[in-house]
């Protein structure tokens, strides 16, 4: 026999519900003034200077550097409240070895975490390689190593058997940085020399590849000519490089040229008669060939000469033949020669001696570090 389930008279059927009588007031309220009263509660939350760039999610970054990068560290800091600076002690043993200790590193567990690296010499390397293997394993959310300027990337290819192609050899080394917690480490270096030094880089590791072509073109644009700039390249490379960043100005390209058993420089294309010309490079070493490009430039009518390199390697104090004192024939000094801080022992040998003017990458790598 079928069941039936017995329904309680003290429990009548369920009715819905009458809005009451002063419900009138919240049903009124519409879509978009909640999301109105919505918004401007999280304004109160995250208005004001909470953060000096960026917005209320950026990552708090732990920022770790090395001895020669202590100044530029400082000024990515004060680029954002998200980065707190991290130190070590770089010491050595009796035998020069390093002897390195990660200050208080039980305090970046489960943080992010960020080194500054700068590979000036050889001898530098290695201590800092220490480091950059040890913090991975500190149970860290995530790692990024900054290193601005890749300083073997002029080393890129044989041209001969036997030739050691150093850009590969160090772009192996840093694939062997340990995972962290969140993954692969990211890299981040700014106009590496070749571009395919890219594919050098293992599967390991993130290689992130930025520019400092816009803080030239910020530059520029603040100068009292701004509208009779021509940007010069002292080679095909560097056009090949650089020009599609900079479509909107006029453009000479630089070639060398073999004369007897010279090599000259001679201008390929455009015309630098009564224009500011740029040259733009990635580095330089010696200075020699912009030194030759401005002279040519100067001598076909261009009102005045400047010079742009994101790395200003200059070894042996080369940097001196391009002050206003040392320059051969005052009518060809360089009016500017803008620089990145990617090579802070340059940054400090030409501090308040022109034409040298430093373009902070502070801004940038703090951008970089939010990535």
């Amino acid at each position: 026999m079928a069941r039936f389930r017995h329904r309680s008279p003290a429990h009548p059927p369920h009715r819905r519900r009458e809005p009451e009588q002063n419900s009138g007031a919240v049903s009124s309220l519409d879509r978009s003034s909640v999301r109105r009263g919505l918004s401007g509660s999280c304004k109160g939350r995250f208005s004001g200077n909470q953060f000096k760039m960026g917005k209320g999610t950026d990552k708090q970054i732990n920022l770790f550097y090395c001895t020669e990068c202590e100044e530029l560290a400082r000024k990515v800091c004060d680029q954002s409240d998200a980065i707190q600076l991290r130190t070590i002690s770089w010491r050595n043993f009796d035998d020069g070895f390093p002897n390195i200790l990660i200050n208080n590193a039980h305090d970046i567990r489960g943080q992010h975490v960020a080194f500054l690296a700068c590979f000036s010499s050889p001898g530098v390397i290695f201590e800092q390689i220490s480091a950059i293997f040890a913090l991975p394993k500190l149970f860290i959310a995530s790692f990024t190593l900054v290193l601005p300027f890749f300083p073997t990337g002029t080393f890129e290819r044989m041209e001969e058997e036997g030739d050691v192609a150093t850009a590969f050899t160090m772009a192996r080394i840093l694939s062997m940085i340990p995972k962290s917690r969140g993954g692969p480490t990211s890299i981040v270096i700014y106009d590496i020399h070749a571009l395919q030094e890219r594919f050098y880089f293992g599967d390991d590791v993130l290689p992130c590849f930025e520019t400092g072509i816009p803080l030239l073109l910020k530059r520029l644009q603040e100068l009292p000519d701004a509208n009779n700039i021509t940007i010069a390249f002292p080679d095909d490379g560097a056009w090949k490089r650089f020009h599609k960043q900079l479509l909107h100005f006029p453009m000479i390209v630089c070639a060398k040229v073999r004369e007897g058993d010279k090599k000259i420089v001679r201008i390929k294309e455009g015309n630098p008669k009564g224009q500011h010309i740029v040259i733009v490079d990635d580095l330089v070493q010696s200075g020699g060939t912009l030194i030759e490009c401005q002279k040519v430039l100067a001598a076909h009518g261009a009102e005045k000469v400047s010079a742009y390199v994101t790395h200003a390697v200059f070894p042996n104090r080369s940097w001196e033949k391009f002050l206003h004192n040392k320059f051969e024939g005052s009518g060809n000094q360089f009016a500017h020669f803008w620089m990145t801080d990617s090579c802070p022992l340059t940054v400090k040998a030409i501090v308040d001696r022109p034409p040298f003017e430093v373009i902070s990458l502070a801004g940038s790598i703090a951008n970089a570090l939010q990535i």
